[in-house]
């Protein structure tokens, strides 16, 4: 099945799957495979040209216009929408019926009971934080850790200032969407202690999250909010 993948997360599950995309986008991390320009902006010409039986696309991660004229192309597209961590099964679930593969559901520890609080940077300038409903939101949740920025949305504009205010027991810094550096930690501390989470083990989810619900849990087992 020749399968074009414009999710990094969808890009790695299918591979997981036996299912390896013919073209994938230049965030997914897979030199091996043809690109087709970014999540936000994918080559659709190119695409088209490439005649896939499926492009695969996430509501969060990919632009509507960009759905609407692969659709417009003749393109067949399954669009998956995650917001949390309890949408991942049954949209894997749909998208492995499509493509034929096996699924296998996602292996959950027990919620852990709330023991810390937690300011998720996830870019700057404009300063903005992971809220929700977000899938990395949800993850965290799992873990025991509540959002400051629960209840302003998915991905706020903020201030440090604003930030310090919460009073958030730790600041979570993924290596990812921004690319946070030793630099850019200074100003964090003054918030609040700082730790650094893989970035794709929170926010990439499908063949991952199971294991990386189990690698966040050991990295967090770490912190202890009277540290």
């Amino acid at each position: 099945m020749r399968i074009v993948s414009l999710v990094p997360s969808l890009t790695e599950t299918l591979s997981a799957w036996g299912r390896t995309p013919i073209a994938c986008t230049r965030f997914c991390e897979r030199d091996d495979l043809a690109h087709v320009g970014g999540t936000k902006n994918p080559d659709v010409e190119r695409i088209v040209e490439l005649a896939p039986d499926l492009v695969v696309m996430d509501a969060e991660e990919n632009r509507r216009e960009d759905h609407n004229a692969l659709v417009a192309r003749g393109v067949d597209v399954h669009v998956l929408r995650i917001q949390a961590l309890h949408d991942v099964d049954p949209s894997l679930r749909e998208l492995a019926r499509r493509v034929g593969a096996e699924f296998e559901p996602v292996a959950l520890a027990p919620s852990l009971e709330p023991r810390v609080t937690a300011f998720i940077p996830i870019w700057r300038r404009p300063w903005m934080a992971l809220g929700e409903p977000t899938y990395g939101s949800s993850l965290l949740a799992r873990l025991g850790v509540v959002n400051v920025y629960r209840d302003d949305g998915p991905y706020p504009e903020i201030d440090l200032e604003g930030a310090r205010r919460r009073r958030p027991d730790v600041v979570l810094v993924p290596s990812e969407p921004y690319p946070f550096r030793a630099r850019h930690l200074p100003g964090l501390q003054d918030v609040a202690p700082v730790m650094l989470l893989d970035g794709q083990d929170l926010f990439w989810w499908g063949a991952r999250t199971s294991d990386a619900l189990k690698r966040l849990a050991a990295v967090l087992s770490s912190f202890r909010p009277d540290d």
